[in-house]
Parts: C-alpha cells; sequence; structure tokens
C-alpha cells in the first residue's frame, strides 16, 4: 500500500516505510524530527525538471508526462523497482515537502508505483493460471 505525507506533517507508527521522494532537504525540517527510512534522490525529478515545473498547476500535466520519462532511465528506474517491491510487502508512505498536495512529484510516484503494483499482479495472475490448467 502506497500513501502521501507531507515532510512538516508528524510521522506515525502507521506509516510503514517512510521515504523522502526529494532531490533537496525539506528546508527548515531536522533530520532528526523526519523520521525517514530512506531517502531516494534517484527517484526524484531532476533538478533541471523541478526548476522547469516550478510548481505551477498550469504545467503540472507536461510535469508527469516528463517526471515518467525520467523515472524510466537509470538510476531512477532500478531504485523505483526495489521501491514497487517493498510497496508490495507491506505500507510505504512517500514523503514530500510540496506545499501543494495535488500537484508534485510524489502523486505522480505514487501514480506509477500503483501501476506497476497492478501490472506485477496481473502477471502474476496470469503465471498462476497457466500453472493450474497445466
Amino acid at each position: 500500500m502506497i500513501q502521501l505525507k507531507r515532510a512538516y506533517e508528524p510521522a506515525k507508527d502507521s506509516d510503514g516505510y517512510r521515504v523522502l521522494v526529494e532531490r533537496l532537504w525539506p528546508r527548515g525540517l531536522r533530520k532528526a524530527d523526519a523520521h525517514l527510512d530512506d531517502w531516494l534522490k534517484d527517484v526524484a525529478p531532476s533538478s533541471e525538471l523541478r526548476r522547469w515545473f516550478g510548481h505551477d498547476p498550469d504545467r503540472f500535466s507536461e510535469f508527469r508526462t516528463r517526471y515518467r520519462r525520467e523515472l524510466h532511465s537509470e538510476p531512477a528506474r532500478t531504485a523505483l523497482a526495489a521501491l514497487a517491491r517493498r510497496a508490495t510487502r507491506g505500507r510505504v508512505t512517500l514523503v514530500y515537502s510540496a506545499h501543494d498536495e495535488a500537484h508534485n512529484n510524489a502523486v505522480v510516484l505514487a501514480q506509477e508505483l500503483q501501476r506497476r503494483g497492478a501490472r506485477s499482479r496481473t502477471r502474476h495472475a496470469r503465471h498462476s493460471a497457466a500453472a493450474h490448467s497445466t
């Protein structure tokens, strides 16, 4: 299961595995207060893309397209695959610092992880069905 949470919200036990998905550390947040299990800079948007987007909701659709392209390239692809595997085993909370809860990289990342999880479950179901039919 995947959930999203702003870095400035208090951590809870129910968050599960907490991973920061930003290239830069959230301004004003002490590392001791973040309660993170990991910081995956490799799955964050590139500095160039982040600057281009500038958290402008009018650019979000194009941002999503460009960011997904980055997620399919290394080193993001490998880090994303590991995160997707972890999400199949338990709750993962993607921690982000943007003020806009609807237009940010964590939203796109969660969608991508959910898509990968759905593809994985479909593949697993097909393999199981094939094994039982023989």
